[in-house]
C-alpha cells in the first residue's frame, strides 16, 4: 500500500497540508490522489473506529460462521451480496477453511442477534448451517486499542 493511503488509514482527518509535508509533495498532489482514489472506489468511506464499550448504547457484536452451497454461475457472490444487504450485517467475508462466509452483525442484545440467525440466515435458500459467537470485549479494532492503561505501567517480564 503507498504511503498516502498507510495516512488515511491511521488519521483520515489528517490534513493535505500535513500529509504533503510528511510525504514530500505537494498539496494539491495529495488533493488530486485522494480525489482519483474516491473516484476509482479505491477508498470506500471514512469511519471513526468508536469504543462502543464506552458507549451507554454499547450493541452487542456477533460473529457467524456461515456453510453455504454455491450457485451455479454465481458461486459464493450472489448468497454473500443478499445476506450483506440485511442492516444487522456490518461485514461479510469469504473464507477458506471449514466453512465458506464470515459475518460480523451488530444488534442491541445477544437475543436479537440470535433471531437474526435464526428468522432471516438460516432460513435463506443456500445457507446449509451456522455456528454463532458473541464478542465479549474488544482490545484492538482496526490497529487502534481499545484499552488505555497508564503509560508508566511495565509488562511483566517472567523467568
Amino acid at each position: 500500500m503507498n504511503e498516502l493511503l498507510k495516512l488515511l488509514k491511521q488519521n483520515a482527518l489528517e490534513s493535505p497540508e500535513n500529509m504533503a509535508k510528511i510525504l514530500g509533495i505537494s498539496v494539491d498532489d495529495v488533493k488530486q490522489k485522494i480525489a482519483e482514489y474516491e473516484k476509482e472506489g479505491v477508498i470506500r468511506a471514512y469511519q471513526a473506529v468508536v469504543n462502543e464499550e464506552k458507549l451507554d448504547t454499547s450493541l452487542a457484536t456477533t460473529v457467524i460462521e456461515v456453510k453455504v452451497t454455491p450457485e451455479s454461475e454465481g458461486g459464493f457472490d450472489r448468497i454473500a451480496t443478499r445476506i450483506s444487504k440485511f442492516p444487522e450485517v456490518e461485514s461479510v467475508y469469504l473464507m477458506s477453511g471449514t466453512f465458506d462466509l464470515l459475518l460480523f452483525i451488530k444488534g442491541r442484545t445477544m437475543h436479537e442477534a440470535a433471531g437474526f440467525v435464526s428468522e432471516k440466515l438460516a432460513t435463506m435458500p443456500g445457507v446449509t448451517s451456522t455456528a454463532t459467537h458473541f464478542m465479549m470485549k474488544t482490545y484492538k479494532q482496526n490497529g487502534i486499542l481499545m484499552q488505555t492503561r497508564d503509560d508508566n505501567e511495565r509488562l511483566k517480564v517472567s523467568p
